[in-house]
């Protein structure tokens, strides 16, 4: 059997024949494989969607219970037979839920990864490598200028600045889903206990993580209704990036505005954005962490989606791996990311 039956990529999206099935579609499909909630990633509208638990209900929570016509749960590191392919997820270190889709046909074993990191995270399950003759890598970081420092030293940096400036709260803002809940569970790992206060888009997705058992302590709504300006000072406000630049920032005692995400490592996005503490948190692997991935998988070929193409398959090229761009349109770059 040819890779391009097993997996290749359509305008839908990285299409099965040997199983009928799309994986991460961009228009509703009959029968759906996704890796993770994110929105670029977990449409609604398909037929039939197959994902982790808590990825299931990451789309429950963002489009309703009839987010698909069915929905079946795929459980980590078990085999499942659709069509000619046999399907097994594993964890992608992303985000709450995340995962590789491995699909094997006639021998022939092509690994798409989703989105991934390699950095420990305690809000979700670490990578696992899977052995396969082709890996699919994602390159949203896939250029050398991104390397990621280590992100205790990023959340030490806000802390410092809590412990600077106490008079002021400090605005965080960070994608609703896995970068919200990284940030507050980094908070409370280096010993920070006091309340943290949430815009009101990032609620759900927090009381989720809490039930599906990642511990966020102390949350509180940010809304100042029921009390005054000066409440909030000294304290942490989570907030949907874009909110940062809002008229509703300007409700707290002269917010500083910092910004968790991969791209903070360009200074000059940093200061467009009105930013005034970057913090470099990324829940995607940088340069060298998708390099490293590939050296250690050591697939027969690397097949390069949604990010910086061009550097990550000239890198497979000079060590001596079959790679190509699959050029793949649909899967944005999320800059909160």
């Amino acid at each position: 059997m040819r890779a391009e039956d097993v997996l290749c990529p359509t305008p839908a999206g990285l299409y099965s024949k040997a199983g009928d099935f799309h994986i991460d579609p961009t228009r509703p499909v009959p029968r759906a494989l996704i890796t993770h909630g994110h929105a670029d990633h977990a449409r609604p509208g398909h037929g039939s969607v197959l994902a982790t638990h808590e990825t299931l209900r990451i789309m429950a929570s963002r489009y309703g219970e009839d987010f698909a016509g069915a929905s079946h749960t795929a459980v980590l590191g078990e085999t499942a037979r659709i069509g000619d392919a046999a399907v097994t997820f594993q964890p992608a270190g992303h985000v709450l839920g995340s995962a590789q889709i491995l699909v094997e046909a006639d021998g022939l074993r092509i690994v798409a990864s989703g989105d991934y990191k390699r950095r420990a995270d305690p809000t979700c399950l670490p990578f696992v490598p899977i052995p396969c003759d082709i890996f699919i890598t994602e390159a949203t970081f896939g250029l050398p200028v991104f390397r990621h420092p280590e992100p205790e030293d990023e959340i030490a940096k806000l802390l410092a600045s809590l412990d600077q400036f106490p008079e002021r709260a400090h605005l965080v803002g960070a994608y609703s889903l896995g970068k919200a809940q990284r940030v507050i569970r980094l908070l409370r790992d280096a010993g920070y206990d006091r309340t943290i206060y949430l815009h009101g888009a990032m609620e759900k997705l927090c009381r989720l993580y809490e039930e599906e058992g990642v511990a966020l302590g102390d949350l509180a709504s940010a809304t100042v209704e029921t009390g005054k300006k000066g409440d909030f000072a000294g304290s942490v406000v989570v907030c949907p990036p874009a909110q940062i630049a809002e008229r509703w920032a300007r409700r707290f005692p002269d917010p500083v505005a910092c910004f968790a995400s991969g791209w903070m490592r360009i200074r000059q996005r940093a200061k467009a954005s009105g930013v005034e503490l970057p913090l470099i948190l990324s829940d995607h692997g940088d340069w060298d962490e998708l390099t490293a991935t590939i050296t250690e998988l050591a697939p027969a070929e690397v097949w390069v989606t949604h990010g910086r193409e061009e550097a990550l398959v000239r890198w497979c090229e000079l060590q001596g791996i079959a790679a190509r761009p699959l050029h793949m349109v649909g899967y944005e770059d999320e800059a909160e990311e």
